[in-house]
């Protein structure tokens, strides 16, 4: 059975060389090593472990007597993190940050894991905590019987030392600092690597087999584990607010506007409607729709149609839209824009905001729709009730994942 070593690092790249040590001292073999990291990680990683002539990586093989092709290590193992706009992130410094790197963790822990004749090591010594985290909560997620997830413990002294990467098998003075920053010489011999194993519970089983067919988000991760069906969405633009789990957020116009027009695009999708005659929200008389039709109202608030209940819908798509169709519908997001502000006359604004989106200004917008949610409800909560895009650019789609019968629409 193949082993692939998957870790992350940050600027100390000696913690690959470290846990390699390690396994081979409890003689665990590796086939293969893959790195999670940032811009910067992969760059200390090239010029300090794959240099020709001082590359610590190669040293240690060549020490150890393990063959270069014996374990499958090089450039194109190094994952690094990119940004919305593809280019590879320095560092993690905002919550985006963290998601993307939670994103990358979970890809890649999906991929290896997704093959019966492998088994998966887990590092989680390097990089920042939160890198740790995420490696972690990836392995939680997906690992399966036969994985392990090690923590790596290295002498205090040694352990931040930019010159020692592994004990060499012929003892030798390393220059370390103490913890006042003073000079001091100690042989690499009296370095202690310790591999921890971390007992974790695996939660891949209790997984709905959709979400184990392709790598999924942390929300809906998260979110097909919180079986918390008698919470609702309420979408309430005569208040302007919002309502889940009983907290109440009043969301500003514009960002409320474009958010009711994909909660309509999703109750008017008639995607697999089954003949069971219950009621369902759906819009008002004279307010805009790209499907459905009224049926008479109960209350001069509230509409409903009868005669249809729609299978659950949590990981359909269909009613997502391109940019395309969604510019194609902006007198659709005008006249909810137009609704929700009630006297206020749109032709007084700006034609690049609300009233004229671009692709631009509809991914700011979508952004401050997300960390509304966030603030208001939580992260991952929040998360799984924002406009999210599936899909690679230039073909992304974007729509609201939540199910039509949880979401309740009072136009």
């Amino acid at each position: 059975m193949k082993t692939i070593l998957l870790a992350v690092a940050g600027l100390s790249p000696q913690v690959i060389t470290e846990t390699l040590y390690a396994l081979h001292q409890q003689q665990r073999g590796v086939d293969a090593i893959h790195v999670i990291t940032t811009r910067r990680g992969r760059e200390a990683i090239e010029t300090r472990l794959f240099s020709p002539k001082s590359g610590h990586y190669f040293r240690y093989l060549a020490e150890y007597g393990v063959a270069p092709d014996e374990i499958d290590f090089g450039h194109q193992n190094i994952h690094t993190v990119l940004n919305e706009a593809g280019i590879e992130i320095d560092e993690i410094e905002d919550e985006d940050d963290n998601e993307r790197f939670l994103r990358k963790c979970l890809e890649l822990t999906f991929r290896f894991t997704g093959d019966d004749h492998t088994n998966v090591i887990f590092s989680i010594a390097g990089g920042r905590k939160t890198m740790s985290a995420c490696l972690m909560t990836a392995a939680q997620f997906y690992a399966r019987p036969q994985d392990r997830v090690y923590h790596v413990l290295v002498s205090p002294e040694f352990e931040n030392s930019d010159e020692f990467y592994y004990p060499p098998l012929i003892p030798c003075p390393v220059e370390l600092r103490d913890r006042q920053g003073r000079r001091l010489i100690r042989q690499s011999d009296h370095c202690r690597i310790t591999l921890l194993h971390i007992p974790f519970i695996s939660i891949r089983d209790q997984l709905a087999p959709g979400l184990l067919q392709a790598p999924a988000d942390p929300e809906s991760l998260l979110f097909t584990l919180i079986r918390d069906n008698q919470y609702g969405l309420t979408v309430d633009l005569a208040a302007g607010k919002l309502i889940y789990k009983n907290q109440a957020f009043a969301m500003m116009p514009a960002r409320l506007a474009l958010y009711a027009f994909f909660v309509m695009q999703k109750k008017n999708c008639t995607k697999d409607a089954a003949p069971l005659g219950n009621h369902s929200f759906a819009r008002m008389k004279g307010a805009p729709s790209a499907q459905a039709s009224p049926h008479p109202a109960k209350s001069d608030k509230i509409a409903q149609t009868t005669g249809t209940r729609v299978r659950r819908c949590r990981n359909c798509s269909d009613c997502y839209l391109d940019f395309a169709g969604i510019s194609a519908r902006q007198t659709e997001i005008t006249a909810l824009y137009r609704q929700i502000t009630r006297s206020r006359d749109v032709s007084d604004l700006s034609d690049s905001g609300i009233i004229g989106l671009t692709a631009e200004n509809f991914n700011a917008y979508k952004g401050k729709v997300r960390r509304d949610m966030a603030n208001a409800f939580g992260l991952y909560t929040g998360g799984a009730l924002a406009i999210e895009g599936r899909g690679r650019k230039p073909d992304t789609r974007y729509g609201i994942r939540m199910d039509k019968s949880r979401i309740r629409l009072i136009l």
